[in-house]
């Protein structure tokens, strides 16, 4: 198979229609079905019984409640003792009006209160309906990209695939938490990166092409102001921050990495000071199309808060001696209060040292020693419907293992491909792992979880469709990927219980117990 097409100097992974084995994926109806096969999959695994387990699980005691407060006040309140037993019993509307201390944006609680909205704050399936749509997305997401990236519709339905399967991206769609809004985000900004890529390309070439035909010599290169992707990239990452904080490593990531990418297109176009044309002409160009949508975009997230009174600090600037003073008394107290609030929130995160049972370092992460918990309930024969000695129902944030060991081995091979080769997908995708996971390690001391992972999730399976892509090359290959999706998806189907807060004998539950520290 000839995978050896060039673009710009780098393998571009694509699948001839003389290949015996992909010939299939040539035919228009099989390149529509597979990746709508794969949808429809991942629909099914992140739908079906979505209402259970009918109470709280895990952070859904924060979310789900600030969710409904936030919906009905336009700020996260308080509840009462004993809450989430009366909330999952359809008393939904026994929040207070006193303001609660929370420490994350408001766009991902709104996302889940729009579900609630619509099919009522009673029903646990309505918690998690929206969560779970934004799963099956980033799947189609993940897919389109793929396509994007390495030019194969047969590598996309892979890697969208084994999105689709895995355990991790599973129970985040099926629990309503933050991080999977996150990781849609910052893929959805991932995507804008990589559309840019193209487009900055060709606006380059056309400026030198003007200036050559004015035989006009250049040299810092032009200010490109025309880049819509940079901008919609800010806009999808700003949507990431209004999630999570963490949103900020993606902006910041792919910001540092567009200007080393123009400073390398500058050089190779022979713009002879390609390195101060990309940081002092292009870079303060990108800057502005980036970062402000971002700012703006995390600031609209917080109307709720900033029009009414009742939010948490909303009116701390206007208690006596709090107000700025000096040059800075001109901002208005709203704004200050807003500032105060934000400070205190990041005190929060980066002193957070709370020990707790399932937190997991994240230098452990790529091994996966320490999966999250979110909800386990034992029952004995005769109880709750179990017809075993003893019952187990369990959702554990786990990943399919297979996937998830292949797919980290796949990115550390691809360091060293990426340093062997200097390809720019490689570097691309490595970019994503960089943004996800590279700036947790900061906070090693910090209480973090497994399921965290989920930002960077859909690099390391990228990472894992470019090795899968290489190995289709020859038949030994395609055997060794034959084997190894048939397994990934036995594996998957052997975890899905685990995934799902299915009841089975507890012994079947200690099979899945592969390390001592899965318990």
């Amino acid at each position: 198979m000839d995978v050896a097409a060039h673009y710009d100097g780098q393998v571009l992974l694509t699948l001839r229609s003389t290949d015996r084995w992909p010939a299939l994926w040539t035919h228009r109806w099989v390149r529509l079905a597979g990746p709508a096969l794969v949808l429809l999959l991942a629909a099914v695994l992140r739908f079906v019984n979505l209402g259970h387990p009918g109470a709280l699980v895990f952070d859904e005691t924060f979310y789900v409640k600030d969710a409904w407060s936030l919906f009905n006040n336009g700020y996260e309140s308080t509840w009462p003792a004993e809450a989430d037993a009366l909330f999952a019993a359809g008393q939904s509307n026994i929040f207070g009006t006193a303001p609660s201390f929370v420490v994350h944006p408001p766009l991902g609680k709104w996302l889940i209160a729009l579900g609630m909205a619509a099919f009522g704050a009673d029903n646990p399936w309505a918690w998690r309906i929206v969560t779970a749509l934004i799963g099956v997305l980033a799947v189609a997401l993940l897919m389109l990209i793929a396509k994007k990236l390495f030019g194969s519709v047969l590598l996309a339905t892979i890697a969208g695939f084994l999105f689709a399967i895995d355990g991790n991206a599973i129970v985040m769609s099926r629990v309503a938490l933050l991080d999977n809004y996150v990781m849609f985000f910052a893929l959805l900004g991932f995507g804008a990166v990589l559309m840019d890529r193209d487009h900055h390309r060709a606006r380059l070439g056309a400026w030198l092409n003007e200036r050559r035909d004015n035989e006009v010599e250049p040299t810092w290169g032009p200010a490109l102001w025309w880049r819509p992707w940079v901008f919609a990239a800010g806009l999808a990452f700003g949507l990431a921050c209004s999630v999570k904080w963490s949103g900020v490593y993606f902006l910041a990531a792919f910001g540092i990495y567009l200007v080393v990418v123009d400073a390398l297109a500058r050089r190779r176009a022979g713009l002879p000071f390609w390195i101060s044309g990309a940081i002092l002409k292009q870079g303060p160009v990108t800057f502005l199309l980036m970062v402000p949508v971002a700012v703006v975009t995390f600031l609209i997230s917080w109307t709720g808060w900033f029009v009414t009174r009742g939010g948490y600090y909303r009116d701390w600037a206007d208690q006596a001696g709090q107000a700025w003073t000096g040059a800075l008394a001109w901002v208005p107290h709203s704004v200050q209060s807003f500032w105060h609030y934000q400070s205190a929130a990041y005190a929060y995160h980066v002193g957070l040292v709370t020990p707790h049972p399932y937190q997991a370092n994240p230098l452990t992460w790529l091994a996966m020693t320490r999966p999250t918990s979110m909800y386990y309930q034992g029952s004995s024969l005769g109880e709750s419907g179990c017809g075993y000695t003893t019952c187990s129902e369990a959702i554990t944030g786990i990943a399919n293992p297979l996937i998830w060991w292949a797919a980290s081995a796949a990115i550390l091979y691809l360091v060293y491909r990426l340093a062997r080769y200097r390809e720019w997908r490689v570097g691309l995708v490595l970019m994503g792992m960089v943004a996800g996971y590279l700036p947790w390690l900061m906070y090693l001391n910090r209480t973090v979880f497994q399921f965290y992972t989920i930002a960077f999730e859909p690099y390391l399976l990228l990472g894992l469709t470019f090795v899968i892509g290489m190995l289709i090359k020859s038949g030994a290959g395609r055997t060794i990927v034959i084997v190894f999706l048939v397994l990934a998806t036995l594996v998957s189907a052997f975890f899905f219980p685990l995934w799902t807060g299915a009841q089975v004998p507890f012994g079947f539950w200690q099979l899945h117990i592969w390390l001592p520290s899965w318990r």
